[in-house]
């Protein structure tokens, strides 16, 4: 078997995947083509954890979470929620994508994603996970570019594309973890 290094994709041939439509990332401005990377703004969609009405979250179980939709939302310290991408994205089966923080994002505590990967054959809006590790409130913008993309040409296409529980997802989508194949077994259970 002759062994392939992953690639990064430069920012010439992103234009040139984008400019064929093989690879998709609307709507998409110039500014957000870097050397390496495709920039995403923040869209309008949130979504937070329902604590008032959960007392524990169970992997086998639905998560609920409270919906806000608006120009700005305020994350409070030491707090998590679910963003997305304004822009969706369509993957060709031979692409992978890292979603990655901005560091100007990062230098003020605000950490963007914890399951940054996008499978080649996604498409849909990215949703993020931010969490604000700074001991202030920090206001965030529909509209600003919050993370980016890092694309890598695999080497072969993929034999099975993703098809999962995410494909097609609008908005900001929370876990559907409790779909998964492992909660449909019995367990037993130890508590601490």
């Amino acid at each position: 078997m002759e062994w392939v290094t992953w690639m990064i994709l430069s920012d010439k041939t992103l234009r040139g995947l984008l400019k064929s439509g093989e690879l998709v990332v609307d709507p998409i401005v110039d500014e957000s083509i870097q050397p390496a990377s495709i920039d995403c703004r923040l869209d309008r969609h949130f979504l937070v954890v329902e604590d008032r009405n959960m007392k524990i979250i169970d992997l086998n179980s639905e998560v609920l979470y409270r919906e806000h939709e608006g120009d700005s939302i305020t994350i409070p310290p030491h707090s998590f929620l679910l963003a997305t991408t304004m822009e969706t994205v369509r993957l060709p089966h031979d692409l992978t994508a890292f979603v990655e923080g901005r560091s100007s994002i990062g230098r003020i505590g605000l950490f963007i994603q914890n399951a940054g990967w996008v499978d080649p054959g996604f498409e849909g809006q990215i949703t993020l996970e931010l969490f604000n590790a700074n001991s202030l409130p920090i206001h965030l913008e529909a509209g600003r570019r919050i993370c980016q993309l890092v694309f890598c040409r695999m080497d072969q296409a993929a034999h099975t594309p993703y098809k999962g529980k995410y494909q097609g997802q609008r908005k900001a989508t929370g876990s559907l973890v409790c779909r998964d194949t492992e909660s449909r077994r019995t367990k037993s259970s130890i508590s601490f």
